[in-house]
């Protein structure tokens, strides 16, 4: 399949304010609605309230790092990285959810492990295309 070149440059060239722009929602939302990420925080892991907090911090961090052309290559790998720190919370969420007989739940809780893979290639994309202190 062919792709149109006017729209691969329109891509290139949202895509990172799109991963900025959903990395500060959902860095916002850590702090607004704190209790959902609290609950999927993995049992053995300490003070879940606390880890909640520093990836939500992180993911603003990052959020403002995509968005900067001179530190969007850092800020790619960083996100892509975060994206894989906090798969574990995803792989916690679909535990608790085999447990419970809601099947929206479970349905959500499942739904959301194969997301991961692509939000991490999406975030070494954007590192790739933007060079090293390209500005």
């Amino acid at each position: 399949m062919r792709q149109n070149p006017r729209m691969a440059s329109r891509w290139k060239k949202a895509s990172p304010a799109l991963l900025a722009g959903g990395l500060a929602t959902m860095g916002a939302l850590h702090f607004v609605a704190p209790k959902p990420f609290a609950r999927i925080i993995p049992k053995a892991l300490p003070n879940p309230d606390a880890l909640v907090a520093i990836s939500g911090v992180a993911e603003l961090a990052c959020a403002a790092l995509v968005a900067l052309p001179k530190t969007r290559r850092v800020g790619a790998l960083a996100s892509a990285a975060l994206f894989v720190g906090v798969y574990p919370a995803n792989v916690q969420m679909a535990v608790d959810a085999s447990r419970t007989s809601d099947a929206r739940y479970q349905a959500i809780a499942y739904s959301r492990l194969p997301l991961q893979a692509p939000l991490v290639l999406w975030a070494l994309r954007i590192a790739k295309s933007a060079s090293p202190g390209r500005r």
